[in-house]
């Protein structure tokens, strides 16, 4: 909480002045984005997504895009998957979007009850550590939510913004069809067939990744505050981040179902990384239905999101 007390004080500060493409909060590097389109993909690398995809005992579907030149490689993309906890991203940019337009204020305070805690099965620091509840600011709960992955702070956001229709509503106005955003946390655990209701295509996720670096609907200076919470997050540290050089920036969200007679259904990854080059990846990383193991699923993710890395990184510029 303390980084995010520090991210949220500069994210006051970029947001005093217009919104600029300027790194003055000291956490996102800076590299002008103009997007290329590139529809040809790369063959060779998706090649290498397939042979490690095999390991899954599963389905595996990825994403990824260099943002600046277009350069792009996939693998199932267009296929729907369970996105689980990465459907925590669009509520928070929906959320960042009615505080643009004056509806909401990220330094209100919020009452969060008993009421709104997600199972005792499902991921709620905010919860474990108020059992009786607590008032929190606005953007503590958007950091819960998006960088520890906390599922009250998720269902408490969703109920701000006025419900499931309204981050739809959202996500369609960014310019996305294939993303469905539908039910709460709460109802995650009460039906296991619900979480397929809340899917997403991995090209889909990878478009609204691009959304929230290039900040088209939201200025930059608030999509910034979601991007550092993602950097800081602790959740998922062998998946994308799992092989990447240490400190690397990553703005990522991961997502994670139960596992049943042996088949866990949705083992995820969702991310911006900065390139040693210094464009930007998005890339986006769906396990699903797999028979594999943890660290297998997880190592996937990793063997990915570093073959895009390898192939993409470059030189460092001078």
């Amino acid at each position: 909480m303390k980084n995010g007390l520090i991210i949220f004080a500069l994210f006051l500060s970029a947001c005093g002045g217009a919104a600029t493409n300027q790194n003055t909060s000291g956490n996102t590097p800076v590299a002008a984005v103009t997007p290329a389109v590139k529809p040809s993909p790369d063959l060779e690398l998706e090649k290498q997504f397939a042979e490690i995809a095999k390991e899954s005992k599963g389905k595996v579907g990825v994403a990824a895009v260099v943002l600046e030149t277009g350069e792009n490689a996939g693998l199932n993309s267009t296929e729907r998957f369970a996105m689980q906890s990465v459907y925590k991203l669009p509520i928070a940019m929906t959320v960042l979007q009615q505080v643009d337009a004056g509806k909401l204020s990220m330094d209100q305070e919020v009452e969060i009850t008993k009421a709104d805690f997600v199972s005792p099965g499902q991921r709620s620091p905010i919860r474990d550590a108020n059992p009786n509840g607590a008032k929190i600011k606005l953007w503590q709960v958007v950091e819960a939510a998006v960088s520890e992955s906390d599922g009250t702070a998720s269902d408490v956001l969703m109920r701000l913004v006025g419900g499931a229709g309204e981050v739809q509503k959202y996500v369609g106005e960014v310019g996305i069809t294939d993303m469905s955003i539908k039910n709460t946390e709460k109802e995650f655990a009460k039906d296991w067939q619900v979480q397929f209701d809340n899917s997403s295509t991995p090209q889909a996720a990878v478009a609204l990744l691009t959304e929230l670096k290039e900040a088209r609907t939201v200025p930059d200076a608030r999509l910034r505050l979601i991007r550092d919470f993602m950097n800081e997050s602790q959740t998922g540290p062998k998946r994308i981040r799992g092989l990447l050089p240490e400190n690397t920036y990553v703005a990522h969200k991961t997502g994670t179902s139960g596992t049943r007679d042996g088949v866990t259904a949705a083992t995820n990854d969702v991310g911006i990384i900065y390139l040693p080059n210094g464009k930007y990846l998005a890339i986006a990383i769906f396990v699903a239905d797999s028979a594999a193991d943890e660290k297998t699923r997880e190592s996937i993710i990793a063997r990915i999101a570093k073959a895009a890395w390898d192939r993409w990184g470059g030189t460092p510029p001078k």
